[in-house]
């Protein structure tokens, strides 16, 4: 004990000021004394664990807009947009070559897991280029952005921050779904489009192809393809003049009052909410004071800098650049995507911003223990923090206790027009429409998309086939070239979140590309399928089907059910009805006791009285008892609905 004390004792007659307040930590001259290093690590990693750091080589002014090209890397998925990044970062000298890890820009597990890019990420980039006779230093803000259908909307924020894009098509693939689905994102907002043919190097390559593909889809000039291997460096040397020469400056005064475009946000443990944002008119430094035209609320600007390509501090952002800011936001629900930021007691008309982001997909959370609620709630608290696209609302169900109902990007709302009611009702549980027989369904829509199809030519009639089997309404049908065909659908929205994709690759061995964008609601013949357990319905179990599937779907559950509910001592009914129509129907017979083991021969009215008083006792025992229903069953009925 005496020995802790004095070196307790030690400790504190050395403690080190430190200004909490402070930007920067002064090493002071007993910092290397090494038994102080290892006491000040924890302190050391907490403030500096987030990557900030400060280039004073880095002199913004030096860039005014005609020196600025903001651009965005657009491709289907696994065409190279990463690689190529890579190899554009290491040709401008912001990350050494052969260091770091491949995908560079990919900073989520799941992205390093899959290979996949699912958030947008920003690199700026300094590079010295002979532009019209003179030699001089450009600002590039390179966006590597998703190839994935469902990350869509990120592609979009991305591209509201550029003026120009490279249109990166795989050689041996040749344009796909996804493609076509960003080449129009970037056509619609009036952007540079940069034809990038990668992979030449591969034993398949057919540039020539490609070309004919660009031309005669996008109406793309052919000789303006850059030719290109992001993998050994092939024909790279020539990207980045091509983005400095073709695409413009970004638009903007520098002497109009600040206005700056919202494009994301993120929270980080030591600085709190980080927003990325691109400064369209005027300049923000540090220690300014800015307000938010969507919230109304007011910040001072604690940090400002560029992503070169960690967080590094320049004081300062001009117009036309891409940076970041940290204004002491606590929470991601202040920062909102689009949202125009800034001058406070300055007046300005607030950017177009972008469509507000729709949700995709809904998804119910139940913990399978009840005690576990409070830790999935701060599970999903954390997971919002990062992700501004996902809303949360608690509910409840009677089978599955509470929980939440997590918005993460409409799986299915349908919208009910119900006899008794003056207005359309929309239904995200089929639980919420209601059962009784006064209110009747009179009208139903549900909501659908136009979904594009690429698929090579021997494999059309399969896929007409499973187009119709999902209730599809064929929209347009044409041949890219000689081997590969386009076809576009109307499908039901529910028809293709579960199983849709999986089948389509599945019977072209895949070869197929799909894309979808949201439609209209249609009207349809929807009812609602209540699963009964002896004549009790389960809330939990309903769900909303289209008629002509109901005795399909029913007849599936039914003996689904079967399979995972344990015997009872009494008989159990599982029965899948619409309305009071019972249209499927299993029975889980009762475990019965040989009441007869011990009547060894006589009258046979005795063993007809004891087999009458077990049937009594069944019937009892069916009014009063209850159906347990395990996880398994919900978790393999959720896999099939």
């Amino acid at each position: 004990m005496s020995s802790l004390y004095r070196a307790s004792k030690t400790v504190r007659s050395r403690r080190i000021p430190f200004n909490l307040f402070s930007d920067y930590y002064i090493p002071r001259k007993f910092d290397s004394t090494p038994y102080l290093n290892s006491y000040l690590c924890w302190t050391q990693c907490a403030f500096f664990g987030s990557h900030f750091r400060e280039d004073p080589s880095i002199d913004l002014s030096q860039y005014p807009p005609d020196k600025i090209r903001n651009f965005s890397i657009i491709a289907h998925v696994d065409h190279g947009k990463s690689t190529l990044a890579d190899r554009l970062l290491e040709l401008t000298g912001t990350i050494r070559k052969g260091h770091g890890q491949p995908q560079y820009l990919d900073k989520l597990q799941v992205e390093r897991e899959r290979g996949i890019t699912v958030k947008a990420q920003t690199a700026t980039m300094f590079h010295q280029h002979n532009f019209l006779g003179t030699d001089t230093k450009f600002l590039l803000n390179l966006i590597d952005t998703p190839g994935h259908v469902d990350f869509n909307y990120e592609v979009s924020r991305s591209l509201a921050a550029c003026q120009g894009v490279l249109l990166v098509v795989d050689a041996a693939q040749g344009v796909q779904a996804q493609t076509v689905a960003n080449f129009y994102l970037a056509f619609e907002a009036n952007l540079t489009i940069i034809p990038i043919i990668n992979k030449i190097d591969q034993p398949t390559a057919d540039p020539d192809r490609v070309k004919e593909q660009l031309k005669s889809i996008f109406d793309l000039d052919p000789n303006e393809a850059l030719l290109t291997s992001a993998k050994t460096g092939q024909g790279l040397e020539l990207v980045l003049p091509a983005v400095i020469e073709r695409i413009p400056p970004p638009p903007g005064d520098s002497s109009s009052p600040l206005r700056m475009l919202l494009l994301d946000s993120y929270y980080d443990e030591y600085k709190g909410v980080i927003c990325h944002v691109a400064v369209v008119d005027g300049a923000l430094r540090k220690g300014e004071k800015i307000s938010s035209a969507a919230t109304g609320q007011s910040y001072e600007v604690l940090d400002v800098g560029i992503m070169h390509p960690e967080l590094t501090q320049t004081g300062v952002l001009l117009t036309g650049q891409v940076g970041y800011v940290v204004s002491g936001m606590r929470s991601t629900k202040e920062a909102r995507v689009g949202d125009t930021l800034y001058h406070t007691r300055s007046t300005v008309k607030p950017l177009p911003g972008f469509k507000p982001v729709k949700h995709m997909v809904f998804a119910g959370l139940y913990p399978a223990d009840g005690s576990d609620f409070e830790a999935l709630s701060h599970a999903i608290e954390r997971l919002t923090c990062n992700d501004a696209s996902v809303s949360v609302t608690k509910e409840s169900s009677t089978a599955l206790g509470l929980g939440s109902d997590v918005v993460s990007w409409a799986c299915s709302i349908w919208m009910f027009s119900i006899n008794g009611l003056n207005s359309k009702v929309h239904i995200q549980n089929p639980a919420m429409l209601p059962s009784n027989p006064k209110q009747r369904v009179t009208a139903c829509w549900e909501p659908t998309v136009i979904a594009t199809i690429i698929i090579p030519s021997e494999y059309v009639g399969s896929i007409i086939t499973l187009c119709s089997e999902r209730r599809g309404e064929q929209l347009e049908y044409s041949f890219i070239d000689s081997q590969r065909a386009l076809m576009k659908y109307r499908l039901p929205l529910r028809e293709i979140v579960v199983d849709f994709y999986n089948e389509l690759k599945s019977i072209t061995s895949g070869y197929a590309s799909f894309d979808y964008e949201e439609a209209d609601y249609q009207a349809s013949d929807l009812v609602k399928l209540d699963i009964l357990l002896n004549g009790q319905p389960v809330d939990a179990m309903a769900t909303i089907v289209h008629r002509l599937k109901a005795q399909r779907v029913g007849r599936e559950l039914v003996e689904k059910l079967k399979k995972f509910i344990d015997r009872q001592m009494f008989e159990i009914t599982i029965q899948a009805a619409i309305g009071s129509k019972v249209i499927a129907r299993e029975t889980i017979s009762a475990m019965r006791k040989n009441v007869l083991a011990k009547c060894y021969g006589g009258d046979v009215t005795r063993k007809r009285k004891l087999l009458e008083k077990q049937k009594e006792g069944k019937k009892r025992m069916k009014r009063v008892g209850s159906v347990d229903i395990p996880q398994e069953a919900f978790h393999e009925l959720l896999k099939g609905s």
